[in-house]
C-alpha cells in the first residue's frame, strides 16, 4: 500500500492509459489501494502474479508486470505498464526476461502471449527482445475512446524459451 500514491501519479498518466487496454484514465483517489488490495488474492488463487518494477539502486516504483494465468491450459497472458518517466531505461524488457522465465521455470506454464496496440510500437519491441514471436493481427479487436482498434499478437512456448 506504501506504493499506492506513485501507483496513481505514474498510472494515472493519459499517456499510459491511452496506450493500454486496462488502466482507466482518470486515475481516481483509492483505485490504487482498490487495485493493490487484489494483488495477494489473485497471487495467491494462482489466478494473476503481478509483480511491481523497480529501480534496483533505490528501489523506486517504475512500473508494474503481470501474468493473468489460465491454469487448465497453462498458459499467461503477460502485461505491463512502466510509468512515462522511465520510459526506454530497459525497465521492461529486464522486468518482462524475469518475468516469462518465472512463468516457465515457476508455475509450468506452456504457453506465454501477450498482445499491444498497434500504435503502441514500443511495446513490440520489448516483446521482440524477450523472444517472442509475432503471431499475427487481431483486426478492431478492441475498442479504445470508442474506436476499435488492431491488436499485434505476441507468444512463445515453453521449448522456444529453452532453447533461447
Amino acid at each position: 500500500m506504501d506504493d499506492a500514491p506513485d501507483v496513481q501519479r505514474l498510472a494515472g498518466n493519459w499517456k499510459i492509459a491511452d496506450t493500454t487496454l486496462n488502466v482507466p484514465h482518470p486515475y481516481e483517489d483509492g483505485m490504487a489501494e482498490e487495485w493493490i488490495s487484489t494483488l495477494k488474492p489473485n497471487f495467491d488463487s494462482e489466478e494473476r502474479a503481478t509483480f511491481a518494477v523497480t529501480r534496483t539502486a533505490d528501489q523506486q516504483l517504475v512500473g508494474a508486470i503481470s501474468l493473468r494465468i489460465n491454469r487448465p491450459f497453462d498458459r499467461a497472458e503477460l502485461g505491463y505498464w512502466i510509468g512515462e518517466p522511465y520510459w526506454g531505461c530497459g525497465y521492461c524488457t529486464e522486468a518482462a526476461k524475469l518475468v516469462v522465465r518465472y512463468g516457465f521455470e515457476i508455475l509450468g506454464l506452456n504457453r506465454i502471449h501477450a498482445c499491444f496496440l498497434e500504435r503502441n510500437p514500443s511495446s513490440g519491441k520489448v516483446l521482440q527482445k524477450i523472444g517472442m514471436s509475432n503471431e499475427g493481427i487481431a483486426r478492431q479487436h478492441v475498442r479504445k475512446h470508442e474506436k476499435f482498434e488492431d491488436l499485434i499478437l505476441y507468444g512463445m512456448v515453453r521449448n522456444e524459451w529453452e532453447d533461447a
